[in-house]
């Protein structure tokens, strides 16, 4: 098991330092390449292809097998970040990242399938802790590899360290993974799988147009072209033998509370990371690494509660578990709307402990529930639907929460006399906030905390919901300690 573990963590690292090291490296490829309005679509249209792909791969390593799904992620995701940094202009990075983008959205369902795989219920949540641990560690080490990489060499370096490192896994997987896969006489579901890209594809295009578009129409017809998709979808996934997407998982009630939960709390999660350090910098003016070490002590809790989820899972049903983690998030949320503007930056290293104690809790819960309410050859499936439930949370709630921001900064800067957005775009920036007139500097931060303020009450609704919805579930029971891991070997 240990190669297979130690390829899957470093899949996971790899995936999980690309996001972060990539926006360390943006100012400079920005810069290099004269692309700044096309700057966004970097970003976008890699979580893009990543979701897309998520259920497509889940649904075919039930049928295939891990190996070959997970090794054609990889090798995907290698060529994607070898042609990432050999462009040579801001179309060419794209169009490398839509290929980076197709590996990755093997990469990050199947890591979890695996060690589901491989470790029975009591271990895999140890596994699946230090597994997720990889994001927050990559928040922390990523800028700091990335600003090495940009200044010690060049920005393309930034894409070329993973293609040993993705390389290596590749062989690992290759030579210690053994699995025993049973065929199936059912055709491909290829109807399904083109019904379920257009779906996906319109709704993040939907979702990620909700904020700032300057035509309401960018975002209202991918949603409903998105809808059509997702009835016509369902009509042709009732007559397949072998689905793409089963609906019979929409029918076990945990199964669909659970993702409905991570979902939002996934949503709010982005949130978090995103506005926290932003706080730290604008508000308290902090330095950006100071901002991004805001999260460290949630990276680190978030270890300790996976691992208490793999040992309370054994004595409680999974609503129970998913209860208390929220608990935790509302409590977190709830100190963070009410500190006053001026509180210590010590202060808010012990919020972030207490949100990392509930991700923990709730993110591991919710992928080993998922896992483990399904028969073996869904597996897979499963993992990627719960997977792709957080990437479509995330999506849908950074719009929400870009929403609330800009809304109460433009209110803040009418109420305001002189001020004008660009000094706010200043005072969101350390570096440029001493650029603003004295006079209008503190009622300039006054107005950030006020929108920051804002973004957690409304996190803190959506962790409400996510609890409601909760309760819907009360009846599940605990998960059975005593399943084995599928008939999956190591050397």
């Amino acid at each position: 098991m240990g190669p297979v573990t130690a390829a899957v963590f470093m899949a996971t690292f790899m995936t999980a330092v690309e996001g972060t090291i990539v926006s360390t490296a943006m100012p400079t490829i920005v810069s290099d390449l004269r692309g700044l309005s096309l700057m966004n679509w970097v970003f976008s249209i890699y979580m893009l292809m990543c979701a897309v792909t998520t259920p497509i791969y889940g649904k075919l390593s039930d049928r295939f097998g891990r190996k070959p799904l997970i090794n054609i992620g990889l090798a995907v995701f290698v060529v994607g970040s070898l042609l990432c940094g050999l462009s040579r202009s801001m179309v060419h990075l794209i169009l490398a990242r839509v290929i980076q983008g197709l590996g990755a959205g093997a990469i990050q369902p199947l890591t979890f399938t695996i060690l589901a795989d491989i470790y029975p219920i009591e271990k895999r949540a140890k596994m699946i802790g230090f597994n997720s641990s990889a994001w927050g560690v990559a928040s922390i080490v990523a800028p700091l590899i990335g600003g090495f990489l940009v200044q010690q060499l060049s920005w393309h370096w930034v894409f070329a360290v993973n293609v040993p490192i993705g390389l290596i896994a590749i062989v690992l997987i290759q030579v210690f993974l053994k699995e025993d896969v049973r065929p199936h006489e059912s055709p491909i579901d290829y109807w399904g799988i083109v019904l379920l890209t257009i779906c996906l594809v319109t709704l993040m295009l939907g979702l990620q147009n909700l904020n700032g578009a300057d035509n309401v129409w960018l975002s209202v017809v991918p949603l409903i072209v998105a809808l059509a998709a997702a009835v016509a979808l369902v009509v042709v996934e009732r007559r397949q033998a072998d689905p793409i997407l089963p609906l019979k998982l929409f029918s076990n009630r945990t199964f669909v509370v659970e993702n409905l939960a991570i979902l939002l709390i996934s949503g709010f999660l982005m949130g978090f990371e995103t506005y926290l350090p932003i706080r730290m910098q604008s508000v308290l003016g902090f330095n950006p690494t100071m901002g991004g070490f805001a999260l460290t002590p949630s990276s680190i809790v978030w270890l300790i509660g996976s691992f208490m989820a793999g040992k309370l899972l054994s004595k409680y049903p999974p609503h129970k578990m998913m209860s208390l983690s929220l608990v935790f998030l509302l409590v977190g949320c709830g100190i963070t709307i009410f500190v006053p503007i001026h509180t210590s930056y010590l202060a808010f290293l012990g919020i972030s402990a207490i949100f990392g104690y509930g991700f923990g809790l709730s993110i591991t819960v919710g992928t080993m529930t998922s896992q483990s309410v399904v028969s073996s050859d869904e597996v897979g499936t499963a993992t990627s639907f719960n997977t792709l439930a957080r990437s479509l949370g995330q999506t849908l709630m950074i719009s929400v929460f870009g929403i609330v921001m800009n809304v109460v900064m433009a209110q803040g800067v009418a109420r305001t006399p002189g001020l004008t957005l660009d000094m706010m775009d200043k005072m969101i920036n350390p570096e440029t906030a001493g650029q603003l007139p004295a006079q209008f500097l503190e009622p300039a931060r006054v107005i950030v905390y006020d929108g920051l303020r804002w973004i957690f009450i409304v996190g803190f609704i959506i962790l409400l919901l996510a609890l409601i919805i909760n309760l819907f579930d009360h009846k599940s029971t605990k998960l059975l300690t005593q399943a084995q891991p599928q008939e999956i070997a190591t050397k």
